[in-house]
């Protein structure tokens, strides 16, 4: 195959894969903030490693999201 249709099929099946993940809903992200706080309260006060990485995480998730939502309603 060359590479003229293969990057334009992988950029298809990446927006497809993120478009795929469903945005948290409220009570999810009440429960994450509830479990953050119990976190850091056994931390000491401090927010714990791993939290500061998921939470980087999720938020470039979401602008992944939105950015492929985004794609999607302009090419329809």
């Amino acid at each position: 195959m060359p590479i003229g249709k293969i990057v334009p099929l992988a950029i298809a099946l990446a927006a497809l894969g993120l478009t795929a993940c469903e945005k948290k809903g409220p009570l999810e992200r009440a429960g994450e903030k509830v479990d953050h706080t119990v976190d850091t309260i056994k931390n000491g006060g401090s927010e714990p490693i791993g939290d500061k990485a998921q939470d980087e995480a999720d938020k470039l998730s979401d602008k992944a999201s939105s950015a492929a939502s985004a794609a999607s309603s302009k090419a329809n």
